[in-house]
């Protein structure tokens, strides 16, 4: 299956012990039918989340486990999937299970369908009914209200993990730490499309988050002078033609 695969779903996981093994179910469930691929990729869990991806390879043929070897964040551990990917679709969400792997199928048929726009590389979720907390609402809103003046890139909600985009688009676009929130403004500097999907959103499953309001904030603002930056330093030529 993995050798002939259409979907690649890659997840950051990080001290996700508790969910992994509900996820990796659900996912499989989703895409039942379908020729898919699991790449997980652990960075660097201090927890058990390793040897309970490790162990679940028995039951899951299609999942693949990838281990960085130091801690190196979400963005990275996304890239690193992405990389290892096998199929020409990926799509991501995160590990502590709030993004809802139903959702999967919907957002691959958005993206794949034959009448979709020229140049549509990305469908995103939106989540309609997020299930946090007011102060985390909070926070997400003030740095989305923010990153949507200054870039102009229609994305309201840029926190949401599950994605569905093009694989070989994705690996064009420049890396750094947390790019993975700035992936709507990304994908349209080089001149691609991008759209939005509601999405179901629930609880955390076990374990922590690894954010708070004022580290994201902290990274955000710079993070968001470097994005600006490099928009406007881009020089796009439309494409090229060989003669």
């Amino acid at each position: 299956m993995t050798e002939a695969a259409e979907f690649s779903v890659v997840v950051p996981v990080h001290n996700e012990a508790g969910n992994v093994a509900s996820l990796v179910g659900e996912i499989a469930a989703a895409l039942d039918g379908r020729a898919f691929e699991m790449v997980f990729v652990d960075d660097a869990s201090t927890d058990d989340t390793r040897a309970r991806l490790v162990a679940l390879k028995a039951k899951y043929p299609m999942l693949r486990v990838l281990g960085h070897r130091q801690n190196s964040g979400q963005s990275r551990a996304i890239r690193s999937g992405i990389l290892a990917a096998r199929a020409p679709v990926v799509g991501t969400l995160d590990g502590d299970g709030q993004n809802d792997p139903a959702d999967l199928p919907d957002l691959y048929r958005a993206l794949t369908r034959a009448d979709a726009p020229h140049g549509l590389k990305m469908v995103m979720g939106r989540r309609g009914t997020r299930k946090d907390s007011a102060w985390k609402k909070f926070g997400s809103r003030f740095a989305n209200n923010i990153r949507q003046r200054m870039l102009r890139d229609d994305c309201d909600d840029s926190g949401c993990g599950i994605k569905v985009m093009d694989r070989a688009t994705f690996l064009l676009l420049p890396y750094f730490d947390h790019m993975h929130r700035y992936m709507p403004a990304l994908m349209r500097a080089e001149g691609h499309s991008v759209e939005f999907r509601e999405v179901n959103h629930r609880p955390r499953g076990q374990g922590n988050s690894n954010y708070t309001n004022f580290g994201r904030l902290k990274d955000a603002m710079s993070d968001l002078r470097g994005v600006m930056w490099l928009i406007r330093r881009r020089r796009n030529p439309g494409g090229a033609d060989e003669l």
